[in-house]
């Protein structure tokens, strides 16, 4: 049974990792990064401060900053070399030969489960959750989807590896999320206030960078 399970997990990694194009690995390279995403984490900060106070959001940052600590030492550390399954882009690995790989990038030797579906998940799932907005949910979840099918453009990651690392993003961003509510009862009444500010300020911040990266891609490529 899990040899079946890995083998479709090698055969959808190989297909998809396959269609690739000049500018599609630029644009990935660049989505992949995380200096990149710099203005939408402060404007994720500015719309928690505008929410909810100084005083809350310094509680709000914090919980945020334990969701990402969780996540990156269960993914990066306790699991990937507990379980030791090599990236698909590993020298080591049978299929590497096979693997389309950008800028001669290959990632360290393990990959399982993935850090960043587990860190981007883990911050959409709680920044969706904490503002109760649907275009910020559609757009965290759009931009940890294409953050994740970015590492298997890239050919780092296998889809199993992402697919258990978004599940360790959601449960822990969810747990985060009901814990500290419980901790901070304050905080659900804020939750079904309607304000476009925060909205407007994370989608427009999201949609600027993503183009600025597709003009750039584009001359770059």
């Amino acid at each position: 049974m899990l040899d079946t399970l890995q083998q479709l997990d090698t055969d959808l990694f190989l297909t998809l990792n396959g269609y690739n194009t000049p500018w599609l690995d630029t644009f990935m390279w660049y989505f992949s990064g995380k200096l990149v995403w710099i203005f939408l984490y402060v404007s994720i900060l500015a719309g928690i401060i505008y929410r909810f106070g100084w005083r809350r959001a310094l509680g709000i940052l914090l919980v945020i900053i334990l969701i990402i600590t969780v996540c990156d030492q269960l993914c990066g550390h306790f699991v990937r070399y507990s379980i030791e399954r090599m990236r698909p882009s590993n020298p080591d690995n049978p299929i590497s030969h096979m693997v389309h790989i950008v800028r001669g990038y290959r990632g360290g030797p393990f990959g399982f489960p993935s850090c960043h579906a587990a860190n981007s998940f883990g911050l959409a799932v709680f920044t969706a959750l904490l503002f109760r907005s649907r275009t910020i949910t559609a757009i965290m979840m759009l931009w940890a989807l294409v953050t994740a099918y970015s590492r298997i453009v890239l050919g780092v990651h296998y889809p199993g590896d992402l697919l258990t690392g978004a599940a360790v993003g959601t449960l822990t961003a969810i747990t985060a999320y009901y814990s500290s509510r419980a901790i901070y009862r304050r905080y659900s009444h804020r939750h079904v206030t309607r304000d476009s500010i925060p909205t407007l300020t994370i989608s427009s911040t999201m949609l600027l960078t993503i183009g600025i990266m597709a003009i750039t891609a584009c001359f770059t490529c």
